[in-house]
């Protein structure tokens, strides 16, 4: 019997997130793991008059192709591929694999390669999802490698990803919709704002946001979601920020990562696990080194860390700042193959500026959203 999780799921990211009308071209890319998923996401695509197509992947591939693939073949981008970057209507992405630490062992450099040859695709995507031309939704499948990174059962985790995109609700678009509305109270006020200022533990830096266009990430993108975010003008981070949680990048973990900013550049670094990894990725092209997004989780509905940053950057009190790539819709200018969310956990302790006035503490809006 079908999981009546997974068929609203799918009604809510074909009906809600990306609205799928007659003739769309969309694409669903996800492990052969998500069928289930899959299959509902077909049904509702059909019936909204689209066209599917399946991007499937299968276990092993990933490290199969970094492993034993030159460099020539690792930065291969496929005729097919490039075909769906530039003409699809709209896509998901399923995340939700096999074993999240699958390319624990590939060295970084080998991945080095395959990012640096896929940042054009990456920049073709920004691009076209901020002028219109694609919509694109991520979201998640609850897999046992996944409840074992958050230390659930697989029926606990199923129950928190779920809950998370509020698909027990009667009407879960219907709550999404409550919380855009918030969301957009607390954007108007970003928007009047030039300058942010984050001090914690640690942690004292500050950023211009004057000219840039803070977003509501309300489930359209997302799924679950429950965000603001901004890009911060690039040359302008000032300060420390010491990153409460462990970062994640291709099943690898990085822990207590601390980075000192001078003129928007990150000029120190430091970590208690996984420094040579960090060092590597801020020096994989000159824009790794500044960062691309200043953000505000706000699902209240999402509390515990499961090493999974679609729900972790999105937890209720907390901030993110990633280093890497700008997304354009802010006005945002940096261009790298990186773009890396880093969660600081500011619901204890934390208070943030904007233009010398506190408007954040301990995790809540100071103003009434």
């Amino acid at each position: 019997m079908a999981d009546d999780r997974i068929t609203k799921l799918a009604k809510v990211l074909t009906r809600y997130s990306l609205r799928v009308k007659r003739d769309d071209w969309v694409v669903v890319r996800g492990a052969a793991l998500a069928d289930e998923l899959m299959r509902a996401l077909m049904a509702e695509i059909l019936d909204a008059g689209g066209n599917p197509t399946l991007d499937v992947s299968i276990p092993g591939a990933s490290s199969l192709l970094l492993s034993r693939g030159s460099d020539r073949q690792i930065g291969f981008i496929s005729p097919s591929e490039d075909a769906f970057y530039k003409k699809a209507d709209k896509s998901v992405t399923i995340l939700g694999g096999w074993n999240s630490r699958e390319l624990a062992g590939i060295d970084p450099k080998r991945s080095g390669v395959q990012r640096k040859a896929r940042s054009r695709l990456l920049r073709t995507m920004l691009g076209r999802m901020a002028n219109g031309s694609h919509h694109w939704v991520g979201t998640l499948f609850p897999t046992p490698s996944g409840a074992q990174d958050a230390d659930m059962s697989l029926a606990d985790y199923e129950d928190f990803v779920y809950r998370a995109g509020k698909l027990y609700a009667k009407d879960p678009v219907a709550e999404w919709k409550k919380l855009s509305a918030v969301q957009a109270r607390i954007v108007r006020f970003l928007n009047r704002i030039k300058e942010i200022r984050i001090v914690g533990k640690d942690t004292d830096l500050t950023l211009s946001t004057a000219g840039r266009k803070w977003i509501n990430c309300d489930g359209r993108v997302n799924f679950p979601d429950g965000e603001v975010f901004t890009g911060p003008v690039e040359n302008s981070a000032e300060g420390r920020i010491r990153y409460t949680f462990p970062a994640t990048y291709e099943g690898r973990e990085v822990e207590d990562v601390c980075l000192t900013f001078r003129k928007g550049r990150v000029v120190e670094m430091s970590a208690a696990k996984g420094a040579d990894l960090l060092r590597r990725m801020l020096d994989v092209d000159p824009g790794a080194r500044r960062l691309g997004e200043l953000a505000f989780g706000t699902n209240y509905g999402i509390t515990k860390f499961t090493k999974n940053t679609l729900f972790d950057e999105k937890i209720g009190g907390t901030m993110h700042l990633a280093i890497g790539a700008s997304l354009p819709e802010t006005g945002g200018k940096n261009r790298s193959a990186v773009h890396w969310d880093m969660v600081c956990d500011t619901r204890k302790g934390f208070t943030v500026f904007g233009d010398g006035k506190a408007i954040h503490r301990n995790g809540k809006f100071l103003f009434r959203s």
